[in-house]
């Protein structure tokens, strides 16, 4: 089984994905974890090369999945085209459900400047302009041939209550 986790930029995607991954015992596999580590070994010098970095960080977690054959996958799924695809292919004879993690933009915003690393990290967050980070397509599931559960993430969510939509069981079953 995969569980894919989108959603916009602080959305509260990865808080979810982790939470997820641990109480389903699938592998969490994370866009930002592998972003992480290829800025430890390289740090970009500028915004673009950061965004390279990422999709480079997208291309090695997808790759991951595949070795394992499930997980929960968290990222925020840039080139939504691509993402369909390869995630569909990913998905071929193994069952494959979408989170889509929404909240209000002020919520998002309050999260982004919380956690939003510093100068030198890296990231260029401080320089991503907010239709980057919350563009019109981000603020919608990616739809694929796929069954699609949405989750208002502005407060904690249910895990008992969010399982089993995203397994298909009812509870105590």
């Amino acid at each position: 089984m995969y569980v894919v986790v989108t959603g916009p930029a602080a959305a509260g995607k990865s808080t979810l994905a982790a939470a997820l991954a641990d109480r389903l015992g699938l592998p969490l596999l994370a866009k930002d974890a592998v972003k992480a580590a290829l800025l430890a070994e390289r740090p970009p010098g500028d915004v673009e090369e950061s965004r390279r970095l990422g999709r480079r960080a997208v291309e090695l977690m997808l790759a991951e999945a595949r070795s394992r054959g499930r997980g929960v996958l968290d990222s925020v799924w840039v080139d939504r085209g691509r993402a369909v695809r390869e995630l569909a292919m990913l998905a071929e004879g193994d069952e494959l459900v979408e989170l889509f993690c929404r909240c209000d933009l002020e919520t998002m915003r309050s999260r982004y400047r919380r956690r939003a690393p510093t100068k030198g990290s890296g990231h260029f967050d401080d320089q991503r302009p907010e239709k980057e980070l919350w563009p019109d397509a981000a603020l919608r599931p990616l739809a694929g041939p796929w069954r699609v559960v949405e989750v208002d993430t502005t407060t904690a969510v249910d895990l008992d209550a969010l399982v089993p939509h995203l397994t298909g069981r009812r509870s105590g079953s």
